[in-house]
C-alpha cells in the first residue's frame, strides 16, 4: 500500500474565467502535518478545495488512495476527507449541538441510520473544542472565536482520516488560535493527516511536517519548514525583508521583519 494517501497531479483549476492554479503536482503522504503558505490569492484555497472536490480541475485530475476522486461518490470522500473552509455560514437558528451532528451525515445511509457511535463522536468534538456547555446555544449568538470552535467540532464529528483547514485560526484571539493548532497537531500524531492553509509563518513553522509555499499557483519552495523558510525565500514570495532565527521556545524556524526605515 502507497504512503501516498492524496495527490493532485498535474493539475489547473479555473476560477472567475482566470487559471487560478496551473499544472500543480503535489503528493501528501499518511499522517502528515502539511502546512501552505503564500501570499493572497496565490491558489491556497483554491488547492484545498480541489483536494476536497469542491472544485474540479480544468486539468489534471486528483487521487484518494490511488482512486481518482472525479469517480468517486461524494459520500464516500465525505467519510474519508473533511474541509474546514475560510468562511463557512451556518443555517438561520441552528444550535451547536445540531450543527457539530451534520459531521455525522456522511456515516449514514439508508440502512445506517444514529447510533451510538454517533453520540460518542458528538460527545468527544464538544469536548475536545470546549463547547459542551453551549451544546444548545444558537450559533449565532456565539462570538467569532466560539463560532469557529463550532465548525471545527463539527469536522472533529465527521472523523475522517484527512482533515483540510482552510486558515482555521481567523476569528480566534492568539491563546485560541494556538489552542486549536495544538489539537489539530494532537489529531495528527493520533495518525490523521492534516492539510492547513495558514497565514502566520511561525505558527506554520512550529505545528508543521512539512511546509508548502505557494506563489502566483504554483510551488516555489516544499520541505521540512528548516529547510524551506528561509529569509531568500519569504523576500522572494512575500516582498517582505526578514531574519529567520531559532525560536527560543519551540527550537523552529522563526521570521522576524526587518524595521523598515
Amino acid at each position: 500500500m502507497s504512503d501516498v494517501l492524496l495527490a493532485a497531479n498535474d493539475v489547473s483549476v479555473d476560477y472567475g474565467g482566470a487559471t487560478v492554479i496551473r499544472g500543480l503536482s503535489l503528493d501528501v503522504h499518511r499522517g502528515e502535518f502539511v502546512v501552505v503558505v503564500g501570499p493572497n490569492g496565490c491558489g491556497k484555497s483554491t488547492l484545498l478545495k480541489t483536494f476536497a472536490r469542491v472544485n474540479r480541475p480544468a486539468a489534471g485530475h486528483v487521487e484518494l488512495d490511488g482512486h481518482r476522486m472525479a469517480r468517486m461518490r461524494g459520500r464516500a470522500i465525505a467519510r474519508r476527507v473533511s474541509l474546514l473552509p475560510q468562511s463557512a455560514v451556518a443555517p438561520e437558528g441552528i444550535t451547536v449541538g445540531e450543527l457539530v451532528a451534520r459531521g455525522r451525515h456522511p456515516h449514514h445511509t439508508i440502512l445506517r441510520q444514529w447510533s451510538p457511535d454517533d453520540d460518542l463522536a458528538i460527545e468527544s468534538a464538544l469536548e475536545r473544542t470546549r463547547l459542551t456547555e453551549l451544546v444548545r446555544t444558537p450559533v449565532a449568538s456565539l462570538s467569532g472565536g466560539q463560532r469557529q470552535r463550532a465548525w471545527v467540532a463539527m469536522v472533529l464529528a465527521q472523523d475522517t482520516e484527512v482533515i483540510l483547514l482552510d486558515e482555521p485560526t481567523t476569528f480566534l484571539d492568539i491563546a485560541h488560535q494556538y489552542d486549536l493548532l495544538e489539537l489539530v497537531s494532537d489529531l495528527n500524531a493520533e495518525g490523521r493527516t492534516v492539510v492547513a492553509v495558514l497565514h502566520d509563518l511561525n505558527q506554520a513553522a512550529r505545528f508543521a511536517s512539512r511546509l508548502v509555499v505557494m506563489r502566483d499557483g504554483e510551488i516555489c519552495g516544499d520541505g521540512p519548514p528548516r529547510d524551506v523558510l528561509t529569509g531568500d525565500l519569504v523576500e522572494r514570495v512575500f516582498g517582505l525583508g526578514v531574519e529567520v532565527i531559532d525560536d527560543p521556545q519551540a527550537g523552529t524556524p522563526m521570521v522576524v521583519p526587518h524595521v523598515r526605515s
